[in-house]
């Protein structure tokens, strides 16, 4: 079982930046491809960034290219999103996935919320 726990969200300004960070429990960590989802209200769960277990190829939602950017530090079983240019409809609750062994597992999520 893998423990997710997100930190990092808040309430900012349209333009500004934040970073979100999601620590894992599991001493294999650096097996996992990494994730984070977000969810606004009313909406669907949606993918916004990954990262892969081996050489850390990364891949982004269009909605989110050039303005987030995801990395993971292995030796301290974390995974970070950056998130610079903030828009109002960037406003969710974001979600850190883990998956790996055929297994996906979930953090609590992290509320971020973009005032105009």
């Amino acid at each position: 079982q893998v423990q997710l726990v997100e930190s990092g969200g808040g309430l900012v300004q349209a333009g500004g930046s934040l970073t979100l960070a999601c620590a894992a429990s599991t001493r294999t960590f650096s097996n996992y491809a990494m994730g984070w989802f977000r969810q606004a209200p009313g909406k669907d769960r949606e993918f916004v960034a990954g990262i892969r277990w081996n050489f850390g190829s990364t891949s982004y939602a269009d909605s989110v290219k050039g303005r987030f950017t995801i990395a993971r530090d292995n030796a301290k079983n974390t995974v970070y999103l950056q998130m610079n240019s903030l828009k109002p409809e960037d406003t969710a609750a974001y979600y850190c996935n883990a998956y790996a062994f055929s297994r996906n597992y979930w953090g609590q999520g992290t509320q971020v919320t973009v005032s105009s």
